[in-house]
């Protein structure tokens, strides 16, 4: 009886050690763990995109705590019917990025862009990086609809990125979603190079008219013929564009005030957590450290760096037309990508190293806002055309 009940015991204890996250643990797990501890430390440390990168961060801690898969546990994202994996389906189904939408619009002024209508063309111009990155995908060896997907991370919107690629991709989504979510939060590290790198220093202090008082019948109006004209162009961005056009009408009609603060704070912030969490556990290392996953990385930077170079040379190319005293600082060229609107304050700080008094954050704002526009029309596009 004694060495039946020991053998029991010891039975046990192996058995638990087998469930173990140190029994199952493989360097895969280790080299994400480090990656999401990473990302957590440049949230903490520097600020970058904390609201992402603390949730994405944290959920890649989540996705690669090492288990044995046969235990039959359901608590692995990729398990069917586990609470993650019943989580994940707003990302896999495409649920979070239009509400997402539902709220940058309902907290976005598209002043700037109404009363200078022309910024709208340098947001237009930093979509080179999307389809720029679609041939370089192509060239890598992705598939047309792969290659699509990876393209969007050159506009800098992470909820896009997601959507699209949930439609196209979605053995890819992970990487793409994790990608653009970084080079998202690295905006203050990758941009200012480009920008000094590209402009003079004279360009780098050109002034620009103050923007005109924009009024509340044009913010009105300004979301329904948005809606109108991007939908009817791009039928398939409907669920980002009708989302973000929606938001902006219940924030600037001024009679939904309960819609929109809880549009662009509680429902945001809500859905922001979960999609942070899912997109970081998907990480899980067995299924995101591939080649195509590096490869996807390694677009990834490339169309970034296109979309941020395109939108700074189109202004440049601009002022060849334009008369002295209205053209346009370059340095808000970078702002076309759609990384609302940490993008526009670096116009703004790169702006008054040069010249302490010139202000280029409300200018930069039209391009910002006029990428998220681009971005959501440019996935319309591919999805239409991929899909």
């Amino acid at each position: 009886m004694e060495y039946s009940i020991g053998q029991f015991i010891k039975n046990a204890l192996m058995e638990f050690i087998s469930y173990t996250g140190f029994a199952n643990a493989e360097m895969g797990h280790i080299i994400m763990i480090l990656v999401g501890l990473f990302f957590i430390y440049l949230a903490v440390k520097y600020e970058f995109e904390p609201m992402l990168l603390i949730p994405i961060g944290f959920g890649i801690l989540i996705g690669n705590i090492p288990f044995d898969v046969d235990a039959g546990f359901q608590v692995g994202i990729y398990e069917e019917n586990s609470v993650f994996n019943i989580l994940y389906q707003g990302v896999r189904q495409g649920w979070y990025p239009p509400l997402i939408f539902l709220g940058i619009g309902a907290m976005t002024d598209f002043s700037a862009l109404i009363s200078n209508p022309k910024l709208i063309l340098i947001g237009a111009a930093a979509q080179f990086g999307i389809f720029g990155a679609y041939i370089i995908a192509v060239l890598s060896g992705f598939a047309p609809n792969q290659a699509g997907a990876i393209g969007i991370i050159g506009g800098a919107d992470g909820p896009t990125a997601i959507f699209l690629s949930s439609k196209l991709a979605p053995s890819l989504m992970g990487a793409i979603a994790v990608s653009a979510y970084s080079y998202m939060a690295l905006v203050p590290v990758i941009q200012p190079p480009f920008m000094r790198l590209l402009t003079t220093k004279k360009e780098r202090t050109i002034r620009m008219k103050k923007p005109r008082v924009v009024s509340k019948k044009e913010k009105i109006i300004f979301p329904i013929v948005g809606l109108l004209l991007t939908t009817f162009i791009v039928p398939s961005g409907l669920p980002l564009l009708g989302m973000l056009f929606f938001g902006n009408l219940i924030k600037e009609s001024g009679v939904t005030r309960r819609l929109a603060d809880t549009a662009k704070g509680p429902m945001i912030d809500i859905v922001t957590i979960l999609l942070g969490v899912t997109v970081g556990a998907s990480t899980q290392a067995t299924e995101f450290l591939t080649v195509d996953s590096l490869k996807v990385f390694g677009i990834g930077a490339l169309s970034f760096m296109i979309a941020t170079t395109s939108g700074i040379l189109f202004v440049k190319f601009l002022n060849l037309f334009l008369k002295e005293g209205n053209k346009i600082n370059p340095l808000i060229g970078n702002a076309g990508v759609s990384a609302v609107p940490d993008s526009a304050r670096i116009s703004q700080v790169e702006g008054l190293k040069y010249d302490p008094s010139n202000y280029l954050l409300m200018h930069a704002m039209g391009p910002n806002v006029a990428g998220v526009i681009g971005s959501a029309v440019a996935a319309g596009i591919l999805l239409g055309f991929l899909g």
